[in-house]
C-alpha cells in the first residue's frame, strides 16, 4: 500500500497538509491510513478502489459509505461512528475523524447491542431512498436451500416452499427504514470512552433493525469471526437493544427474530466473505466440500444456523415446517461429517 494519501488541493485546503502517513490493514476493496496533519492533528483516510469493480460499482460503494456516516453523524449524545471531514468523490476519498480505540473487553456485547439499537433509530420513512433498502434473500435463495436438503437425501415438507414464500414477503424491506450498518462486525466496532462506534458503512441501507439484532443468535453471517452467543449474554443483549430502541422510539421493535434468522439462514452468500458473494450458488458447493472462512467452515456455520433457526421454529405459526426441515437438515450433516465443531463461543474466540 503506498505511502502517498490521495489528497488533491480541495482536500488540502479543507483538512490540511498531511505531514506523516501510516499505512492500516484494510480490504482488497479499499486503502486506509491513519495521517498526522502539519497541525498534528489525526485523521483517518479512507479510498474505496475498484479490485475487479467497474468503476461505477466503485462508486457507488463510496457513494453508499459517505451517505451511512453522515446519516449516522445525526446521533444526539455520544457519536456512533467518525465524523466525515471531507469527501473527494472523484478520487473516492473520505477523510475522517480519527477515533481512539481501547480495544477488546470481555464484556463488550452490552455495549455494542445499544449503539446498534441507537444506530437503527436514527432514521426513517423520510429518508426512504438516501441508501438502498436492504437486500434481503429472494426466491433464488429459498430454492437453493431446498436443492441442498435434496442433495443430502433429506425430506422436503409439502409446506416448506409455501412457508419459504411467506418468508420472503414479510422480510421486505420497503416498510421499514432503519439504518442498517451492512456488515456490524467484530472489528468494524472502535470501544470508545463514551461508548461503541461503527466503521466502514459501505453495505449501509435501510430495512428492519432485526435484520441486524438477529446476528447475536445466527452466528455474525457476514463475519469471518463466526461465534456462538447462548443463555444470559445473548438474553442481555436482545433486552438491552430492545429497550434501547423502545425508549427512543416509544415503541416495540417491529417484526420477528425468526424470520431475520431464518432469513440468513437461506442465504447461501452469507457462507462466504464478501469477494466471493454472488460468484457462486454457495449451497451447492456443501455437499461435496467444506470451504473455510476465518476459522469456521462453511458447513459448521451452517449447522449452528440450521440448529438455531429450528429452536426458534419449534412452536412457530408461520415456520414449523421450515423448523422441521432444518433440525433435519443439521442431523443429516453431522451424521455425515460427525467431525463438525460448535462454533466457539465469545469466551473461547481463537482470535481473541
Amino acid at each position: 500500500m503506498p505511502n502517498r494519501v490521495p489528497f488533491d488541493e480541495a482536500l488540502l485546503l479543507a483538512v490540511g497538509t498531511p505531514e506523516l502517513t501510516e499505512p492500516l490493514d484494510s480490504s482488497p476493496r479499499s486503502r486506509v491510513w491513519r495521517v498526522r496533519l502539519a497541525d498534528r492533528r489525526l485523521v483517518i483516510v479512507k479510498q474505496i478502489t475498484d479490485d475487479g469493480d467497474t468503476g461505477a460499482d466503485a462508486d457507488t460503494r463510496f457513494a453508499r459509505e459517505v451517505a451511512g456516516l453522515c446519516l449516522a453523524g445525526r446521533a444526539s449524545g455520544p457519536a456512533l461512528a467518525p465524523a466525515v471531514l471531507a469527501t473527494d468523490p472523484s478520487s473516492r476519498v473520505m477523510v475522517l475523524e480519527h477515533v481512539d480505540d481501547l480495544g477488546r473487553t470481555d464484556d463488550w456485547m452490552p455495549g455494542y447491542a445499544e449503539s446498534l439499537a441507537r444506530l437503527h433509530a436514527l432514521t426513517g420513512p423520510s429518508d426512504a431512498g438516501t441508501l438502498p433498502a436492504w437486500p434481503g434473500p429472494t426466491a433464488a435463495d429459498a430454492e437453493s436451500f431446498l436443492t441442498l436438503a435434496r442433495a443430502l437425501d433429506v425430506p422436503v415438507p409439502s409446506t416448506v416452499p409455501g412457508e419459504l414464500a411467506g418468508l420472503l414477503e414479510r422480510l421486505d424491506p420497503t416498510p421499514h427504514h432503519a439504518l442498517l450498518h451492512g456488515d456490524p462486525c467484530p472489528g468494524n466496532d472502535l470501544r470508545t470512552a463514551d461508548g461503541v462506534r461503527f466503521v466502514d458503512f459501505e453495505r449501509a441501507s435501510l430495512g428492519n433493525g432485526l435484520i441486524e439484532l438477529a446476528y447475536f443468535r445466527i452466528g455474525f453471517p457476514t463475519c469471518w469471526c463466526a461465534m456462538s452467543v447462548t443463555a444470559a449474554p445473548l438474553a442481555e443483549v436482545e433486552n438491552v437493544y430492545r429497550t434501547t430502541w423502545r425508549g427512543l422510539t416509544g415503541k416495540d421493535v417491529p417484526g420477528d427474530l425468526a424470520d431475520a434468522c431464518a432469513g440468513w439462514l437461506i442465504q447461501g452468500d452469507a457462507l462466504v466473505e464478501r469477494a466471493h458473494r454472488g460468484t457462486a450458488d454457495q449451497f451447492a458447493r456443501v455437499p461435496a466440500e467444506d470451504f473455510e472462512w476465518g476459522y469456521v467452515s462453511a458447513r459448521e456455520r451452517l449447522v449452528h444456523r440450521l440448529d438455531v433457526v429450528a429452536g426458534m421454529t419449534r412452536d412457530h405459526d408461520h415456520l414449523h415446517a421450515v423448523g422441521r426441515l432444518s433440525s433435519a437438515l443439521a442431523s443429516r450433516l453431522l451424521e455425515r461429517w460427525p467431525k463438525l465443531r460448535p462454533l466457539p463461543t465469545q469466551d473461547a474466540r481463537p482470535w481473541y
